[in-house]
């Protein structure tokens, strides 16, 4: 393997893994009564969001709320979780694809809101559904270095109006079936927020502590799924085909230097049930290692793996090997053990 495909941490743990659900709980039968005059014009019937994706529910913040306060309230809770003072912290990383606007970074506001001292870093990391992943490798280096002690890793995602803006345009406009199914993961999509806090794992025994992991870009697919605040350009069928192909890919590529054929549990991204089903079976991995929440949140972009670590954490044990499976739009794909 090439030396920059692969890492290894000798001395990060991740010390609190916190959530914030998005209030509203929106049904994709509710998303399927707004599309219905698109479904009438272009011969289509309803149902697909619930049949193909297994997405029963998701999340949307209030309408007049500001969905990056959701961040804020992570980073927050993570903090109390871990028992960290804010003071402490090194570096903050938002990881969030949506914002309300392009500048300043959502981590500005975060480093403020949360009273962090003026010699933290704060930025931000896009990388569609990959931005937690990769912040686990950067902050992980960076505290690996001696750089800081303690990071802070937030993300807070809000589909509502990707998916009002995308049901308008097909409802109001002259919505072609292609469109419609362009917009089909728009739909799938759902909102809420996690914070992460990393430390030195010789301060924190009992944290659970990061091994490593490896990297794949599968970048000739990277035109597969193309995003913005009005909604996602999807060519799901392909998406589908072509994450599982990059993801099988690097697990294979893996097993020259990581052991992960058996491993406690795997936290994947969580696009759809179909979708972790297709991993499984192409990994020859068992389902029942895998906790989903996608039926229920929607896929919450790069808050999805991380969220449903959250989740599931309550019944890891102590010393459980876990791999977490991040893949994202570009295509790019990335893949970190924790030892519980």
């Amino acid at each position: 393997m090439s030396e920059n495909a692969s890492y290894r941490l000798a001395n990060c743990s991740i010390l609190s893994v916190s959530t914030v659900e998005a209030p509203e709980v929106v049904t994709s039968d509710h998303l399927d009564e707004l599309l219905q005059p698109a479904y009438a014009a272009t011969g289509m019937v309803p149902g697909q969001i619930e049949r193909l994706a297994g997405v029963k529910t998701r999340r949307w913040f209030a309408k007049d709320e500001d969905y990056t306060d959701g961040a804020v309230e992570a980073g927050r809770r993570a903090l109390a979780d871990a028992g960290v003072h804010p003071s402490s912290i090194g570096v903050v990383i938002n990881a969030s694809v949506t914002r309300p606007h392009l500048e300043p970074g959502i981590s500005s506001k975060v480093h403020h809101e949360l009273g962090l001292p003026r010699n933290a870093l704060a930025f931000d990391v896009t990388n569609a559904c990959l931005g937690v992943v990769n912040s686990l490798q950067i902050a992980g280096t960076m505290i690996d270095s001696g750089q800081i002690d303690y990071a802070l890793i937030v993300a807070s995602e809000g589909s509502r109006q990707m998916q009002e803006s995308s049901i308008s345009r097909l409802v109001n406009g002259h919505a072609t079936r292609q469109d419609v199914k362009d917009a089909f993961a728009t739909m799938t999509l759902g909102s809420g927020a996690v914070g992460l806090v990393l430390g030195r794992s010789d301060r924190h025994g009992d944290a659970h502590r990061i091994v490593g992991g490896i990297t794949r870009a599968g970048s000739e697919h990277h035109q597969l799924c193309i995003g913005g605040m009005d909604g996602m350009v999807t060519d799901s069928s392909r998406l589908f085909v072509e994450g599982l192909t990059l993801a099988t890919d690097a697990f294979a590529d893996a097993e020259a230097e990581w052991d992960w054929k058996n491993m406690d549990w795997y936290v994947a991204h969580q696009t759809s049930t179909v979708h972790i089903a297709g991993l499984c079976d192409t990994l020859h991995l068992p389902q029942e290692k895998f906790p989903i929440s996608v039926d229920t949140y929607g896929n919450i972009g790069p808050v999805a793996l991380p969220f449903t670590l959250g989740l599931a954490q309550s019944s890891f044990a102590k010393g459980d090997r876990v791999l977490l499976m991040g893949i994202g739009s570009g295509l790019n794909t990335s893949f970190t053990e924790v030892v519980w």
